[in-house]
């Protein structure tokens, strides 16, 4: 399931968590909505990216640490390796190929999957005036420029103080099993590439470590860190290879750090491409492992709950506010306006697979694209 999400999830993370939601809270039933939302806090209380981790953490609850490997390996490795293939063709071409058009009828197809998924989401809390409010109030800091970490916190924060008179849930949700992986043994393939690496795999390494280690917030801090740490400080790539990773990590389906593949293979080849892969995903592997099975008991502790609430009700609001930003890129005229009205009562469908939709769109768009060229 993860691997094919990983072929198919464009849109940023916004769309990647709507597609999961629509996969394991609607088709599969896999967890609840009331899980699935602890889960989007959790990702948003640790560093990394958020759809990455969402899918680390539905492969733990469903299959404890084995899942947690492959339902984040499967994720990833789609978009590395698509990545990869931009990143030789632009190392011989030093350009990158037309690649607008096929996003035109992709953008509004996704954004009908996240509007779905936020109804989804919300409906169940419809009487809940706190959380409505929150993440109102989250939503409109955002578009406002607050700090998206600040409005993170303080949403649990307040989450937390307004908790003290609620009643704790019936029972928490139940623990998966554990394999006795340590997670420490997911850094020994790291630990062994590095190690056998020469020249800039070491730095170029532990560089990316580092990145996916403090990574908080939207893709501008992601492009301030990579400037300064090796456009400015290193020298390893110009500001028009960095704009152009970028650019490739933004068009390719599954998480934007795949960026750091496309860089990687920039600087030391496929070897650096492998090893800033693993280094920038890593940390999400060994946060999602150590946070996992406090979640539980955070449910279960009247307080603790309200913390996740209160996260949670700030990362719909987040949600929200990436969404009006995703709306304003795909609409861009009438008739990507008529594949989203086409395409949303079929995304609020649940047993329609939202992977149709994503294909469904994308044909229109290039037929649209087909017809406006002709005509024009």
């Amino acid at each position: 399931m993860f691997l094919r999400l990983g072929f198919t999830s464009f849109g940023g993370p916004a769309a990647h968590v709507a597609l999961m939601e629509a996969e394991v809270v609607v088709r599969r039933k896999w967890v609840t909505r009331e899980e699935f939302l602890d889960l989007f806090a959790a990702t948003n209380l640790i560093p990394g990216p958020n759809s990455t981790e969402m899918a680390i953490h539905l492969g733990y609850r469903r299959a404890g640490t084995p899942g947690l490997v492959v339902a984040g390996a499967c994720f990833i490795l789609p978009a590395a390796l698509i990545t990869a293939g931009f990143a030789v063709a632009y190392e011989r071409l030093r350009t990158l190929p037309a690649l607008e058009g096929l996003l035109y009828g992709l953008k509004p197809a996704m954004l009908s999957i996240v509007l779905a998924a936020m109804a989804r989401l919300v409906l169940p809390r419809k009487k809940d005036w706190f959380f409505l409010a929150l993440g109102f109030a989250a939503a409109a800091a955002s578009v406002l420029g607050v700090n998206e970490i600040g409005v993170l916190f303080g949403g649990a924060a307040l989450g937390a103080i307004a908790s003290g008179a609620k009643k704790p849930p019936e029972k928490p949700p139940s623990d998966t099993k554990k394999a006795g992986v340590s997670p420490a043994v997911l850094a020994l393939p790291f630990a062994a590439s590095t190690a056998a690496g020469a020249g800039k795999l070491l730095p170029l390494g532990l560089f990316f470590l580092k990145v996916g280690s403090i990574l908080y917030g939207s893709g501008y801090v992601l492009i301030a860190l990579l400037r300064t740490g090796l456009v400015t400080e290193r020298g390893w790539l110009t500001e028009a290879e960095l704009l152009d990773a970028v650019a490739i990590g933004q068009f390719t389906p599954g998480p934007v750090l795949s960026t750091a593949t496309f860089i990687g293979y920039l600087i030391e080849g496929p070897a650096g491409a492998a090893v800033a892969t693993l280094a920038i995903f890593l940390p999400s592997f060994v946060l999602v492992r150590a946070s996992a099975p406090i979640l539980p008991k955070m449910r279960a502790a009247p307080r603790l709950a309200g913390l996740l609430d209160g996260a949670a009700a700030a990362s719909l609001g987040l949600l929200v506010a990436a969404t009006i930003a995703l709306g304003r890129g795909a609409l861009v005229d009438v008739p990507a306006w008529l594949i989203l009205v086409a395409a949303l009562p079929v995304a609020m469908q649940p047993k329609i697979n939202a992977t149709w939709i994503v294909v469904g769109g994308a044909l229109a768009g290039l037929v649209v694209r087909a017809v406006l060229g002709h005509s024009s």
